[in-house]
């Protein structure tokens, strides 16, 4: 699959969270579904429980104002995921299926209402791996591109064998996975001060929950599996060569999986939500540039100011510059959400061509 040249409307931001109209509370009570409060034009806050979070700081809920707070930055479109505080953790399956339908339906409303720029990931129950299957396929029916999940649920990781028919479903459907840490700072105490469950727990909890699905071997039996990794990966890219130490010289390290942890690590995709240079460049040559993905963690404080500036700024050759800002997402995620990309005016890519 190839894509068309990027400009303005061929950036793609691909870590974008989005509560769908359709979606928003009505009142305080509701625990899993945040509403916004709006005041002449302007989302004044968002609440969650009753609650104010203050970590929001960009538009939520109405498309054509996101577009264009996407579009001052220089990026044409996004997909869209849920908050990840609207995961229905915790839940028995049945209301937490019926919530996650609830929203995959009107984050499928809005991609598909003809403003063009969007795709959309759904949300599923973790906790109801045979649900989640019914759920993803549902979805991608209605459009979506695949789906996003919380890195740890109920005390479980990714490599979780009673995950394995999400990874299934997933693969034949070709659905990209979105994985992002769930704000929970590993319910370690250490981390509940300072914003360090933010700044360091979300990081550690994605490697964490990463490696595991690596070392369960995951990826040997779903080769064609895509995984996007919120925030760069974590920390796992810095620690792929000691997590190949412990494979080759520990047994228990090598129960499951007969190939080197950093092959299996590679074959992640990750968003460029590092806010380091240096590290963003390291990622891209570990990686390679076929596999990371323009992310900005809009609209939460914790996201990057200047998303593109810090892909332009790496001095990338042409080609490896197109993919990593939206030549990468269009690919993977927009085949999901009728195969095309066109931009905030639906006028379509500057080339006309498809990117599928």
């Amino acid at each position: 699959m190839t894509a068309p040249p990027i400009d303005a409307f061929g950036v793609v931001d691909a870590h974008v969270h989005f509560l769908p109209p359709g979606y928003a509370g009505s009142d305080d009570s509701e625990r899993f579904r945040p509403r916004a409060r709006i005041e002449q034009g302007r989302q004044i806050e968002v609440l969650l429980g009753g609650r104010a979070v203050d970590s929001v700081i960009g538009e939520m809920t109405r498309p054509e104002v996101l577009l264009g707070e996407l579009a001052q930055r220089g990026i044409g479109g996004a997909v869209l995921s849920p908050w990840v505080s609207t995961l229905p953790v915790g839940l028995d399956a049945a209301a937490a299926g019926a919530l996650c339908r609830l929203q995959n339906q009107a984050m499928a409303e809005v991609v598909s209402s003809g403003r063009g720029g969007f795709a959309g990931l759904a949300a599923l129950p973790t906790q109801a791996p045979e649900l989640c299957v019914e759920l993803l396929r549902e979805a991608m029916a209605s459009g979506l591109a695949g789906a996003e999940v919380p890195a740890i649920s109920g005390g479980r990781g990714l490599g979780d064998p009673s995950l394995e028919p999400l990874w299934s479903a997933a693969q034949d459907l070709g659905a990209m996975v979105f994985v992002h840490p769930g704000s929970h700072g590993l319910s370690v105490d250490l981390l509940s001060g300072y914003y360090l469950w933010n700044a360091v727990g979300n990081p550690v909890e994605t490697a964490v929950s990463a490696a595991q699905l690596v070392m369960a071997g995951v990826f040997d039996r779903y080769p064609d599996l895509v995984v996007l990794l919120a925030h760069g990966g974590g920390v796992l890219p810095a620690l792929a060569s000691r997590i190949g130490r412990a494979w080759r010289k520990r047994r228990e390290a090598r129960l499951v999986t007969s190939t080197p942890p950093e092959e299996s690590i590679r074959r992640f995709y990750f968003d460029s939500v590092l806010h380091d240079q240096a590290l963003l460049a390291s990622l891209v040559g570990f990686a390679g540039a076929d596999h990371v993905l323009l992310g900005s963690d809009h609209p939460f404080d914790m996201g990057l100011d200047d998303p593109v500036g810090a892909v332009r700024v790496l001095g990338l050759e042409e080609d490896a510059e197109a993919a990593v800002l939206g030549g990468n997402a269009r690919r993977l995620a927009f085949r999901g959400a009728g195969g095309t990309f066109s931009g905030p005016s639906g006028s379509g890519s500057p080339s006309g061509s498809d990117p599928s």
